[in-house]
């Protein structure tokens, strides 16, 4: 039975991106973000965070502050009884060596075997070209949103996904009713 991961960018993905962000207050989910993760959720999805967080390689928050967002994150998706089945907060700056700082695909790859996902069955969403080229580099789907703050794509990762042949949507709600279906129609297969 395969297992479907959605593997999620924070920042203009899920939540509004008021830069560096440092305070669980600062949080703010875009519209039908809570919904979309919950009928990803109910159709057997597993869920990571995969975000690059500068911020703290650059000094301007610690690991502790990115970490309490992300709690509060968790919160304001799931209540008090969920959770991602996985969080990777990569701190470097982007000209520092890094091992899971996106385009990576170390964590999707790390993830993928430890949870026993196939590629086909994994999907990476974001904002930007990283988001995107973190995903080709697995060998997994990946999937462009609009940026949270003024609904448009960042012309550069609409250009890549366009060459890639990705899939872009305005926001997650929609690249999941694109990319969901099969997985449900997988399950009620499975169940008659």
């Amino acid at each position: 039975m395969s297992t479907p991961a959605l593997f999620l960018d924070r920042d203009d993905t899920l939540v509004y991106d008021e830069g560096y962000m440092s305070r669980p207050e600062q949080l703010v989910l875009l519209p039908g973000v809570s919904e979309a993760l919950s009928r990803a959720r109910a159709a057997g999805c597993k869920l990571f965070l995969l975000t690059n967080q500068s911020g703290i390689g650059r000094g301007y928050y610690t690991m502790a502050d990115a970490e309490a967002c992300n709690r509060r994150l968790e919160q304001l998706l799931f209540g008090e009884t969920g959770a991602f089945d996985g969080i990777c907060i990569a701190p470097e700056r982007p000209d520092e060596p890094s091992r899971y700082r996106k385009p990576s695909p170390a964590y999707v790859l790390e993830r993928m075997e430890a949870h026993g996902l196939r590629p086909e069955d994994c999907l990476v969403v974001g904002d930007k070209v990283s988001d995107l080229a973190c995903g080709v580099a697995a060998g997994v789907s990946a999937a462009l949103v609009a940026r949270g703050a003024n609904g448009r794509f960042r012309e550069d990762a609409l250009a890549y996904a366009r060459e890639n042949g990705l899939i872009a949507e305005q926001t997650l709600a929609a690249v999941l009713a694109v990319w969901l279906p099969r997985f449900s129609a997988a399950n009620r297969r499975r169940c008659e």
